[in-house]
């Protein structure tokens, strides 16, 4: 129903520990789905966290049925409400890959994540959800259900020597280098 201003690295918002869902298939937490659905979809975003557009509850969104202009080359992640998220790894295995972000915009860098989790939650109407996933999947897991924790991905990072502008780091995704 509306698209909202994504909040940028250093508003001290995306900084703060989201507050689990208390009351689920409501027409709040309806509403805030679809403002996440529309705001997402008009950024080309992967994922967006409801803290991502200054809403302290852990809500995120992600997936799609179609490609993702900003990450053509990446299998397709199932479309997925979830909400009071918990992740557990299965096992101790990491792998390091490029991750991009709506509120550190114009920028990539290489983030560890465990290559194999499994995740639990809810959906808006309060349904449970407990999947496995692993590779493209289980990083976008992550890096969105952070943003309910406090941390964006260049907190997750390594080694700060491979993290840069898309524009210098993927030429060929110039026309998404204000993501």
């Amino acid at each position: 129903m509306t698209v909202h201003d994504i909040l940028k690295m250093g508003d001290a918002r995306l900084l703060r520990v989201a507050q689990p869902v208390a009351a689920f298939d409501t027409d709040a937490l309806h509403l805030l789905v679809t403002d996440l659905l529309d705001t997402m979809r008009a950024a080309n975003g992967a994922g967006l966290a409801a803290p991502q557009i200054g809403v302290d509850l852990q809500v995120v969104i992600f997936g799609s049925n179609a490609r993702n202009p900003r990450y053509p080359d990446r299998p397709l992640v199932p479309p997925t409400v979830l909400v009071n998220p918990v992740i557990t790894p299965l096992s101790e295995a990491t792998e390091d890959d490029w991750e991009g972000c709506l509120s550190v915009p114009g920028m990539r860098g290489i983030v560890p994540r465990w290559s194999h989790i499994r995740y639990t939650g809810f959906d808006q109407y309060g349904d449970p959800i407990d999947r496995v996933a692993e590779g493209f999947h289980a990083r976008v897991v992550q890096h969105e259900c952070d943003h309910l924790w406090g941390k964006l991905y260049p907190m997750r990072m390594t080694d700060m020597g491979k993290f840069g502008f898309t524009e210098v780091l993927f030429p060929d995704l110039a026309a998404y280098a204000d993501d």
